[in-house]
């Protein structure tokens, strides 16, 4: 089952997106969809143009897409060699430009693999206590496509404690709740919880909205969970700076992401 369902058109460039409350996040009356929806779906959308598994992947966000709305999704491939393809999306809503994504993909064959990133020391995922969250949301939104298990750090109402953090980084198990496989859609969305880590690193309830979103993906492998190992590396001006780095239960490293971010403080429920 897919997380992401393209429609198609008479173009063979050319996507839609149905903007439904399973891949939005935000307060019940305001939602808006979810950044890494945005670049997951441009990202399908390009594989599907050019047949060819993508590389890297960035999104720089202009606005805000609401439910019910209908996403277009127009691939152009402005290059197209032997073993890769240079090419961009653009998501919009009618005359609204809603994000803009660059991307590299391609395969090139008798490559070496090798890692050197090593998966830091957590507990496994029964082991971890599951995420609890401390904003009103609804049930049915992009959180439930997914169960989180703190592995590492202060998520919830546990942020607001202890002070900053000393060196900013924290991890949580990831999977989906369908069951459904872990692939370059899945780490795209996956990737785009860096701004979870806000709160942890500053011992505050905060967190952020997505300015862009890079991913690059370094392979496949079959795994249930997902490691999503974050790190805020510096907060100045309103904005944070943070990466991801997506491990499997293996150890192998799935895909490396960054983001800044607009830094918002969340209002507990009373």
């Amino acid at each position: 089952m897919a997380l992401i369902d393209l429609g198609t058109t008479d173009s063979a460039t050319r996507f839609t997106l149905s903007v439904t409350p399973n891949l939005s996040v935000g307060p019940p009356d305001q939602q808006f969809l979810f950044g890494g929806a945005g670049l997951g779906s441009a990202i399908a959308a390009l594989e599907a143009a050019t047949g060819r598994p993508t590389v890297w992947a960035t999104a720089q966000y202009l606005s805000f897409a609401r439910p019910p709305a209908v996403l277009d999704l127009d691939v152009v491939v402005p290059v197209s060699g032997r073993h890769s393809s240079q090419a961009r999306v653009t998501g919009h809503v009618g005359a609204t430009e809603i994000f803009t994504v660059n991307a590299a993909l391609g395969s090139r064959p008798g490559t070496l693999a090798m890692q050197w990133a090593a998966m830091p020391a957590v507990p496994p995922p029964a082991d971890c206590p599951p995420m609890v969250y401390d904003w009103v949301r609804r049930d049915d939104d992009l959180n439930a496509n997914f169960e989180q298990r703190i592995a590492h750090g202060r998520y919830g109402p546990a942020r607001r404690s202890g002070g900053p953090s000393v060196d900013g980084e924290s991890a949580m198990w990831v999977r989906r709740t369908d069951g459904g496989p872990v692939d370059r859609i899945t780490l795209a969305l996956m990737a785009d919880f860096v701004p979870s880590g806000i709160g942890h690193a500053t011992g505050a309830a905060m967190g952020g909205n997505s300015l862009d979103n890079t991913i690059r993906f370094v392979g496949l492998a079959p795994t249930e969970w997902v490691l999503c190992d974050t790190v805020i590396e510096g907060l100045a001006n309103g904005f944070a700076h943070g990466r991801m780095r997506l491990f499997a239960e293996s150890g192998a490293l799935l895909a490396t992401a960054s983001q800044s971010m607009i830094v918002r403080t969340h209002v507990p429920p009373v």
